[in-house]
């Protein structure tokens, strides 16, 4: 039986991606970020689930920024117990498909240089290497940036 995966635009969802995103960040954004992000108009915010691993309960969160025709993803969140489900490629797709439908041209990505599964998300959508940040976390590691034509 195939993995169910749902991806839908967030909606009042601040406090539940705020603690998505806890679980995966060292410096996670707070329920007032979310907030933010939700009530701007510039800004894509999806959630999603896999009923196999969540029980139908956001097991992920995807924030793209938009400007002009082109975009920057500012977070891509899977819980930990959500992992190599599809969940963060679905969302990805969701986003690629919405930022297209609006015009947009170009979206930028930017990973952490040893975010393995990141990577290899990125390079199977066809995003392309552009440069890299060097020391911009704060642990040190570099950001290798990727561009994705839509």
């Amino acid at each position: 039986m195939p993995i169910e995966i749902h991806v839908s635009p967030a909606q009042y969802d601040a406090s539940s991606m705020a603690m998505i995103h806890k679980t995966c960040f060292a410096k996670p954004w707070d329920e007032t970020a979310m907030a933010k992000f939700l009530a701007s108009p510039e800004v894509l915010c999806l959630v999603g689930s896999v009923a196999e691993h969540s029980g139908g309960v956001m097991g992920g969160m995807l924030i793209a920024r938009k400007a002009a025709d082109e975009a920057e993803l500012l977070t891509l969140a899977v819980a930990p117990a959500c992992r190599r489900s599809g969940l963060g490629r679905a969302l990805l797709e969701a986003a690629i498909s919405a930022l297209r439908e609006s015009g947009t041209k170009q979206l930028f990505l930017e990973v952490d240089k040893g975010n393995e599964a990141a990577l290899a998300l990125y390079r199977a959508l066809g995003a392309q290497p552009v440069g890299r940040r060097a020391g911009y976390y704060e642990d040190g590691a570099d950001a290798a940036i990727f561009s994705l034509a839509l």
